[in-house]
């Protein structure tokens, strides 16, 4: 699948603009973004059921304008299910395959089929109103993958489930798209759901790519003070890079090795917040901690420049109202462009 230069106007504003953007056979890419970043937009130009201002969309290399959403060959999974309420489990599944003209045969091994993989074996004949959300959502994606598309669009396919299942579900579905070879385009807000699924991270801004690459090169270096805000990032503040350290706020902070000279923002990772004595870094008074499951965040105010986030063990969190000093770990430390 290709965008080439795709452009999307609603009156004066860009909802897309002059996007381009590939994804290779078998590749999983998710698309993040804040509201009004272009994301859905994006998804609904891809399915036909968004036309283009300019540009063009490129399935299996061939020119998609004037060809309607039903003819195009992709899936569709929303964020609703949007499930016939009138079938049955098996009449949903069905659905994609007897529009395209196969047998009760063909249709039955193919539901039996899905079913199996989603994890639902034996469900053909259940109401869709006595499912779950995450069995209606396995439904969905097993509808989406009946026509065999060449390309599945997923619309924030798990943002109505609760966090424990979301977070089940989406190992899963990395798995079965693993194993059946599928191309995948998902947009979501949710950071932690898009760098689990994908091989690929696309982050956008007013209508534009900020950023795209894998998981770990975006979440590692994060491409502007936008990205690294966007991904939940705080200790971000000015610097002057000198050499192997940075002037900024809070001190001297060690760069790694090679930055460019020049004034830039610099992002210090929480895990790159060291707490040491108090007379031993940069003094620090603790204004709260909070519980993130795996590790403290710790907000800490220093005598001088903006508050700073450190992640600490469960055991090592220091009281709120305690004082500490910090230093700064140089590869946790990130100049932005």
């Amino acid at each position: 699948m290709r965008l080439a230069e795709a452009t999307v106007r609603f009156g004066d504003r860009a909802a897309l603009d002059s996007v381009t953007l590939d994804v290779a056979e078998h590749e999983i890419v998710c698309v993040l973004g804040p509201s009004g970043s272009g994301k859905s937009t994006l998804l609904r130009v891809v399915a036909g059921l968004q036309e283009l201002d300019a540009g063009q969309v490129l399935l299996g290399g061939r020119d998609q304008s004037g060809v309607p959403a039903h003819r195009r060959g992709v899936g569709l999974m929303f964020q609703d299910h949007q499930l016939f309420a009138h079938r049955d489990v098996g009449g949903n599944v069905a659905f994609g395959p007897r529009v395209r003209g196969a047998g009760r045969a063909e249709r039955d091994a193919r539901v039996a089929e899905l079913l199996s993989l989603v994890g639902l074996p034996g469900a053909a004949h259940r109401a869709v109103a006595s499912l779950s959300g995450g069995e209606q959502q396995r439904v969905a994606l097993a509808r989406a993958l009946a026509p065999s598309p060449r390309l599945l669009l997923l619309d924030e396919p798990l943002g109505q489930l609760d966090r424990t299942l979301r977070e089940r579900l989406v190992v899963e579905l990395r798995d079965l798209f693993t194993a059946l070879g599928t191309t995948v385009l998902a947009v979501t807000h949710d950071q932690g759901e898009a760098f689990a699924l994908a091989d690929r991270v696309v982050v956008m801004r007013d209508g534009r790519v900020a950023q795209s690459g894998t998981p770990l090169a975006v979440w590692q270096r994060p491409a502007d003070e936008f990205v690294a805000r966007f991904l939940g990032f705080g200790n971000i503040v000015p610097a002057t890079v000198s050499g192997p350290w940075a002037d900024t706020p809070w001190g001297k902070v060690p760069v790694p090795e090679g930055t460019a000279a020049g004034r830039r923002p610099l992002l210090v990772r929480p895990a790159g917040v060291r707490l040491v004595a108090p007379d031993a870094g940069l003094a620090c008074v603790v204004t709260a901690r909070t519980f993130r499951g795996t590790h403290v965040a710790v907000r800490l105010q220093p005598e001088s420049g903006p508050e700073l986030e450190a992640a600490c063990g469960l055991r090592d969190a220091p009281e709120q109202g305690g004082r500490v000093g910090v230093t700064f770990e140089v590869t946790e430390t990130v100049v932005l462009g």
